[in-house]
């Protein structure tokens, strides 16, 4: 099967780096994600979620900008490539359930959450980063502040995650 971003992928051995279209990236198990979450909810509690979602907000922030100036991608087509990315580099199977840019809502949905399935049992959400990167991507295409929640968990023992962003 084809994976766009694989197949685009460059490495400089001699540096030790792969970018994707001159934006670095780095391959990380998804238990070494989830085990410094873990840690960093022993060490804050409740505000792990919204710490873990800052990063996945900055990534998703600065690749739909980036996408957007490389490809001249309309909104749609950048929520449809972010989707395909976050499937072809192993985050889950993303849907995009809704998107509505004058109502300024996006849902999507992931089956298969790779945060949620290290993760292991919780009693709330725990696919903090891909909220945070739908909310960073979200908060550039409608042009304000946003909400992003994660209203189904697989590690609450839901049958998917599902993300609802509003601005």
């Amino acid at each position: 099967m084809a994976n766009s971003i694989l197949d685009n992928l460059e490495y400089a051995g001699d540096e030790g780096a792969i970018t994707f279209k001159d934006v670095r990236y780095m391959l990380i198990r998804p238990d070494t994600v989830v085990d410094f979450q873990k840690a960093v909810e022993a060490e804050v509690g409740d505000r792990t979620d919204e710490m873990m979602m800052a990063g996945g907000y900055t990534g998703g922030s600065r690749s739909s900008q980036r996408y957007k100036e490389v490809f001249n991608y309309s909104d749609e087509e950048i929520v449809a490539f972010m989707c395909n990315m976050g499937r072809e580099i192993g985050w889950g199977d993303f849907e995009v359930e809704e998107f509505d840019q004058q109502g300024r809502e996006l849902v999507v949905i992931v089956r298969n959450s790779a945060f949620a399935e290290a993760y292991g049992s919780a009693d709330q959400g725990v696919c903090h980063m891909i909220r945070g990167v739908m909310a960073g991507m979200a908060a550039g295409i409608f042009g304000t502040d946003v909400r992003s929640d994660e209203t189904h968990c697989r590690a609450k023992g839901d049958d998917l995650c599902r993300f609802v962003v509003r601005g």
